[in-house]
């Protein structure tokens, strides 16, 4: 195990940022910005010792400050969409910023954690990158916010979070890495296999806010418990789709108890790479890319619509304003600590 690291540019302000290089003894290196705590580029073996960058990404810093997709980044204090931006804890109603319709999207396009400079300490085979959040964007509470990468030489990326505030507030953080496995640079993701350990999912409104059902997925386009094709309905004309231009949606994980277990997995044609996704959460956000926007990406790549996958490990969304959903409170006398596993195998 290794981990080395080496400047990877300034910000505008001059702050120094840093790129740590995590890798283990069989290939697999992970590579994460100190700027906004991103994974910028994940290499995995496959069955043939062929090396992939498995994430869509930037070679340099400039293009994370706009960033429009979120690749790769950590999302914090709150991951995903709140209705009408605000929401109200303990009695006392909370503004937030309006930047995605009339509603809250990953908490602040220009204050969020992905747009903070973190510090970093190395440890073994594991880099925890860490901040102060002085009750900023919104969100009641002083936070310590810190996030642990690993690599294991079981082939794992594991990602922990962990967060103390002096004042309950709303914590649901995840990280918005795009998976192609067949490559970063190789295009559409639709022909990738995706199977979900989830037998329901939270249907929207126009903006992408639960409606608060958890909704059967059995005999719909949203069942993948038996694995799917990404592709196979993505393009069917029913109005859950055609609100969100194609799979954004929320599944609900079955026999949630807040232990680590197994909630997705990933094959694709053309590749014996399998991808693995274990969380301690109830939900996993499956974005199917259909917004990307084209632009430049790592090595030459041009990055279009859906040439990525987002498997976002969260609490609901919505879920500051829902008490039916699990909540996503957390304080002085309940750190938010959670953790989820990237586990990279050959068929």
């Amino acid at each position: 195990m290794s981990v080395t690291k080496k400047s990877f540019g300034f910000t505008k302000e001059k702050e120094e940022v840093f790129a740590y290089e995590i890798a283990n003894k069989k290939g697999m290196k992970a590579t994460v910005l100190t700027y906004g705590a991103i994974l910028q580029k994940l290499l995995v073996p496959d069955a043939d010792g062929n090396v992939k960058d498995v994430v869509l990404g930037f070679d340099t810093l400039a293009p994370y400050f706009r960033n429009r997709s979120f690749f790769g980044a950590t999302i914090g204090p709150n991951a995903n969409r709140i209705a009408n931006a605000s929401f109200t804890l303990n009695g006392k109603k909370y503004s937030l910023k309006v930047n995605d319709g009339k509603n809250n999207l990953h908490s602040d396009e220009k204050l969020g954690y992905h747009k903070r400079v973190w510090d970093a300490e190395e440890s073994g085979s594991s880099v925890t990158f860490s901040l102060t959040d002085n009750a900023t964007m919104g969100f009641p509470g002083k936070k310590e916010v810190r996030v642990t990468y690993e690599v294991t030489e079981k082939n794992e990326l594991k990602i922990s979070y962990n967060v103390t505030a002096d004042k309950d507030t709303i914590i649901n953080m995840t990280n918005h890495s795009y998976f192609n496995l067949l490559g970063h640079d190789t295009g559409d993701i639709t022909d990738h296999v995706l199977t979900l350990k989830a037998s329901r999912f939270t249907p929207v409104v126009r903006g992408a806010i639960p409606t608060g059902e958890l909704a059967d997925v059995a005999g719909t386009v949203f069942d993948f418990t038996s694995g799917r094709r990404i592709g196979e309905n993505i393009s069917d004309r029913i109005e859950q789709l055609k609100l969100v231009k194609g799979y954004d949606h929320n599944w609900v994980l079955d026999n949630w108890d807040g232990t680590l277990k197994k909630a997705a997995e990933v094959t694709a044609p053309g590749t014996s790479l399998k991808m693995e996704v274990y969380t301690d959460l109830p939900g996993i956000q499956f974005y199917a890319g259909n917004c990307i926007t084209q632009e430049p990406g790592k090595e030459g790549a041009l990055y279009g619509k859906r040439d990525g996958l987002c498997l976002e490990t969260q609490f609901y969304p919505d879920t500051a304003n829902r008490a039916e959903f699990p909540s996503a409170v957390f304080g002085p006398k309940k750190p938010y600590v959670s953790n989820t596993v990237y586990k990279f195998v050959n068929k």
